[in-house]
């Protein structure tokens, strides 16, 4: 008998029980599912409306909080917790090498493979211990899935005060130590989390794919460059991915553009 055969047998057979002994998917489990769709839809506005009008307090959350401050020296962003798991995999997959795996390749692949199981897996077969390598794949996507999520939830970003620390010794290397505008600049450069995507004599993070700047200086770019590029990097480099920060000020600006200008690659 062939495959086909095979299950227009075991479709005619379901229809014969379903007829002596239960009721068809549809319209009757259809129907249920779509009922308790609207009362979970219902239930989600009723909650949107109480929060909304604040019927209970702050019970569920404040309705606004804090205004964002676009010149912020100290925010930190972090994702959701549900996606912490490709928080972790972008730290394991370096830029530029390997990162489109974590973000691309390794979702797409498992996705597919998903919803390729259904099509593939044709056995009525449904005991856990007769499905050894269903069971085993089950469990360690579970595992995976739980792992990443706790250690991209505890996963540290090298925080203002660690980074600031190096400021003293960004300064011998580059012989700044005695310009006070390019100090303040380097310290501007700690605290204002530029290392989360540029690297500086060691310190900070490459897996944007930003460029390291300990040798900024050496291009010869000059203070008004620089300035012009923080106000508005999409201005100077047309598709520049990096965030404007006209919002530090004039002065802030001016000091950081005075510290890159000054950072010549070390000694």
């Amino acid at each position: 008998m062939s495959a086909l055969d095979d299950r227009r047998r075991r479709f005619t057979q379901y229809k014969e029980d379903v007829k002596k002994r239960g009721k068809p998917f549809y319209p009757y489990a259809m129907f249920h599912d779509t009922v308790m769709s609207l009362v979970v839809v219902c239930v989600i506005f009723l909650l949107a409306v109480v929060w909304r009008y604040g019927w209970f307090g702050d019970a569920l959350g404040p309705l606004n909080g804090p205004k964002a401050d676009p010149g912020t020296t100290s925010f930190v962003p972090r994702p959701d917790w549900y996606f912490y798991f490709l928080f972790y995999l972008l730290r394991i997959f370096k830029w530029p090498e390997s990162v489109i795996l974590a973000t691309v390749g390794i979702p797409t692949i498992l996705l597919i493979i998903l919803l390729a199981l259904p099509f593939v897996d044709l056995r009525t077969e449904r005991r856990l211990g007769r499905r050894p390598v269903a069971v085993v794949a089950a469990v360690l996507v579970v595992i995976s899935m739980g792992v990443l999520t706790y250690k991209g939830a505890t996963a540290k970003e090298a925080i203002a005060a660690e980074v600031k620390a190096a400021v003293p010794s960004w300064a011998k290397k580059e012989g700044f130590a005695g310009n006070k505008e390019a100090l303040a600049g380097a310290n501007l450069f700690a605290v204002s989390a530029c290392t989360n995507c540029h690297t500086y004599l060691g310190t900070g993070s490459s897996n944007l794919g930003a460029p390291d700047l300990s040798a900024e200086g050496a291009k010869g770019k000059g203070i008004q460059f620089q300035i012009s590029h923080l106000k508005c990097p999409s201005c100077v480099n047309s598709g520049s991915p990096m965030p404007a920060f006209a919002d530090l000020g004039q002065d802030n600006l001016k000091k950081l553009a005075t510290f890159l200008e000054a950072s010549k690659g070390g000694k």
